[in-house]
């Protein structure tokens, strides 16, 4: 993880407008627990990348640089769009729930 991790929640601070700070309140740690996330002095634990992929309004996958594109919520609607149809109930329940549900 390392150093790409850090640069990849430093780039998506600057495109969000948001602080090093702000993210740290929003997933409940200290600004200096970010600070080492981004200088690769510290790897964050599976639920708090999430937490902090969430708050960032991307994908753990991006801050991890298995993914090169960010989180886009149109070709998120259209893939769901594209598979609905092929859905059970019991699924879409478990997708709306996985997006929408309580953390």
């Amino acid at each position: 993880m390392g150093k790409e991790l850090g640069s990849r929640i430093t780039e998506t601070l600057q495109k969000r407008g948001m602080t090093q700070k702000e993210l740290a309140g929003r997933i409940g740690v200290t600004e200096a627990v970010i600070s080492r996330y981004i200088s690769g002095d510290r790897e964050p634990k599976p639920d708090a990348l999430a937490n902090i992929a969430t708050a960032l309004h991307t994908t753990s996958d991006f801050l991890l640089g298995i993914e090169t594109e960010e989180f886009n919520h149109s070709r998120i609607r259209r893939m769901i769009a594209r598979n609905a149809s092929s859905m059970t109930d019991q699924e879409k329940r478990e997708l709306i729930n996985a997006l929408f549900g309580e953390e």
